[in-house]
């Protein structure tokens, strides 16, 4: 009588198809992908690998264990001493005698590997990402099956990094870009449009802080005439010197931005109990600190300094809108006061 011949399970098509489909991250792809492998293989362990050659040691990232031998995950071993190191170096993926292949390898002997079958996972431009493995501590054959499934997995997840990887450089340059609708190009400090925003957040957070919310108008007097004296490089580089100079005079609660022209704003907190001379304080510190001599490269200025009008945002919640003209006519007023003050001493 002839024995019965159990064929080999089919690779299960479904699981990987549904996998790949639902794979949003390389762990939710590689998981099942190691349970077929386990399937394929007959082999107790599975498990994926990232190299960093550089570094001179390889990581275990995600592995299924089935039996005894255990390969558990964020394993690191030293790259020279792996069978994967050795099974790439010498082009044997696979073999059910690693004693007798590789018995100076100390991680094997540690893991009671009998047989062991490897491929590299490479990305798009060929670069080694790392390894897709499977180990048993029996002696086992590998089906034509297996070696396939292998092949293709690999591929799989070195498409899947390389989504991720492009995914990365999209949300990098997202973030770049929303950060640079945010910035001022000439200064560096935040734009109107970032300026919008944190008074829109402080003005519900002093609310509820119970805490004065102040805001400075900043105009720099004279600056038309530095333009027109100097040309308009240098009236970019005193806008982009007095934006550090506003910058460097900021408490650590304190937000400044460019609101555009020869405009500035800057926002801070006192507490109530502070009382009027902390707020009169908080201007004159702004006003002070922009009366100074600025090189502009070929040319330096003696600048007189800026008209700073204050406000304080009141127990009726304004609109960032209303809070800034109010802030501008307060400006205004002192720009007044000393155009009045300079004809007085002319």
């Amino acid at each position: 009588m002839n024995p019965i011949v159990t064929p080999p399970a089919p690779l299960p098509f479904a699981l990987i198809a549904d996998s790949v489909a639902a794979a949003r991250t390389l762990e939710e792809l590689v998981r099942p992908l190691l349970e077929v492998l386990e399937t394929l293989t007959g082999m107790e362990s599975t498990y994926l690998t990232s190299i960093d050659e550089d570094a001179g040691v390889q990581h275990v990232l995600f592995s299924r264990n089935s039996r005894q031998m255990q390969i558990p995950e964020a394993l690191v071993v030293p790259w020279t001493d792996t069978l994967c190191r050795r099974a790439l170096d010498e082009d044997c993926p696979y073999t059910d005698d690693v004693p007798g292949s590789w018995g100076d390898s100390d991680a094997a002997k540690a893991l009671g590997i009998q047989t062991y079958v490897s491929t590299p996972v490479r990305l798009e431009d060929g670069t080694l990402y790392g390894t897709l493995c499977a180990a048993s501590a029996r002696q086992l054959p590998l089906a034509d099956d297996a070696r396939r499934a292998l092949q293709m997995f690999s591929r799989l997840i070195g498409q899947q990094l390389e989504r991720e990887r492009l995914l990365g450089r999209l949300q990098e340059a997202n973030a770049a870009l929303a950060a640079s609708a945010l910035v001022d190009p000439v200064t560096g400090l935040p734009n109107r449009r970032a300026l919008m925003q944190e008074l829109t957040r402080r003005i519900a957070h002093c609310q509820r802080q119970h805490e004065a919310l102040v805001v400075a108008f900043i105009d720099l007097d004279g600056f038309k005439a530095i333009n027109d004296r100097h040309g308009h490089d240098a009236g970019d580089r005193f806008l982009s010197a007095m934006g550090r100079t506003l910058a460097s005079a900021l408490r650590a609660d304190d937000f400044a931005a460019r609101l555009g022209g020869d405009e500035f704003v800057v926002v801070g907190t006192v507490a109530h109990a502070e009382g009027p001379d902390s707020i009169a304080a908080f201007g004159d510190r702004l006003a002070e600190c922009t009366r100074r001599r600025f090189d502009l490269g070929e040319v330096a200025v003696d600048y007189a300094g800026a008209s700073v009008g204050v406000v304080v945002a009141g127990d009726d919640r304004p609109a960032p809108d209303a809070l800034i003209a109010r802030a501008d006519a307060a400006m205004y007023a002192v720009k007044r006061a000393r155009k009045a003050q300079a004809l007085a001493h002319a």
